[in-house]
């Protein structure tokens, strides 16, 4: 089981409280935090990750599972990534304030590139490009 630097205090505190090991070498790994950036900023960064590895891994603890759980369905309701795996469990942290071991819980969705990702990416750019320009004529 592994832990990573997620939604830790300012301090760091929590933070490697399992050993790393193998995973925290992933390019394609997200570890979402629910106070530090906004929804679609991990969107967006998921779909950079699914352009340039054809798949992502989200990762959260505690309180950011929830914001995790709707990256994954924004991306999924878009047609723009399918589930490949999620996986539950808890792990060992220390709470610094109290001084005493604490549960968190923790959640991992692995998400693949849809049939028509890059199709629905081309678009959006596409879109994008065009958008400026009909704004500035109006």
């Amino acid at each position: 089981m592994a832990s990573e630097v997620v939604s830790a205090g300012a301090d760091g505190a929590g933070a490697n409280s399992v050993g790393l090991g193998f995973e925290s070498h992933e390019k394609n790994r997200i570890q979402v935090s629910n106070t530090k950036k906004p929804l679609f900023f991990y969107v967006n960064l998921a779909k950079r990750y699914m352009q340039q590895h054809d798949e992502v891994e989200l990762s959260a603890l505690g309180m950011a599972i929830a914001t995790v759980v709707t990256v994954a369905e924004i991306l999924k309701n878009n047609g723009l990534a399918v589930e490949r795996r999620i996986l539950t469990s808890t792990i060992d942290m220390r709470d610094e304030a109290r001084g005493r071991p604490i549960q968190k819980a923790k959640v991992e969705i692995v998400l693949a590139k849809s049939e028509n990702f890059d199709e629905l990416m081309a678009a959006a750019a596409e879109e994008r490009e065009v958008a400026p320009e009909v704004n500035g004529h109006t």
